[in-house]
């Protein structure tokens, strides 16, 4: 199974690029890998530059994948759920999982309906933040899966 990670907005700041660098070597030493980036929306209406950036994100979607939108309305899972989530999806001979990130006004409703909800947690994180997170976790998802001794 491939995993993608697809985000709003290039990641700026240097410590964002190195420790996003550093997972997703991590993680392709478990599972083909890719990150995507869409760019963000600047200057207009918030629901607006929404819109736009969800279609951005809609066309990074392939068909047929399990997508995981981190949204601070989703529910909320352990590492270990989300190590069995992962598991379940590849051993269903799902082709590709795709976690989304969105830009700093969140997703449009509509692109909220086209995968499942996950919050990090219910604190309010920046978008480059998130990708961090998110990696890490996905990483300690697989040291989980296959029994290793990062997550203990």
């Amino acid at each position: 199974m491939k995993l993608r990670v697809v985000c709003v907005g290039k990641s700026r700041e240097q410590w964002v690029k190195d420790a996003v660098g550093d997972y997703v070597g991590r993680i392709r030493r478990y599972s083909p890998f890719e990150m995507c980036e869409v760019r963000d929306e600047k200057g207009t209406a918030a629901e607006e530059m929404r819109r736009r950036e969800c279609e951005r994100l809609t066309k990074c979607l392939p068909a047929g994948a399990a997508v995981v939108i981190m949204d601070e309305r989703g529910e909320q899972t352990d590492s270990a759920g989300l190590a069995a989530y992962i598991s379940k999806q590849r051993d269903s001979g799902l082709g590709e999982l795709v976690f989304v990130v969105g830009g700093a006004y969140g997703f449009s409703d509509e692109f909220r309906r086209r995968g499942r909800l996950l919050s990090l947690s219910r604190m309010t994180f920046t978008h480059q933040m998130v990708r961090v997170f998110l990696l890490e976790q996905i990483y300690r998802a697989f040291t989980i899966i296959n029994g290793e001794p990062y997550h203990h």
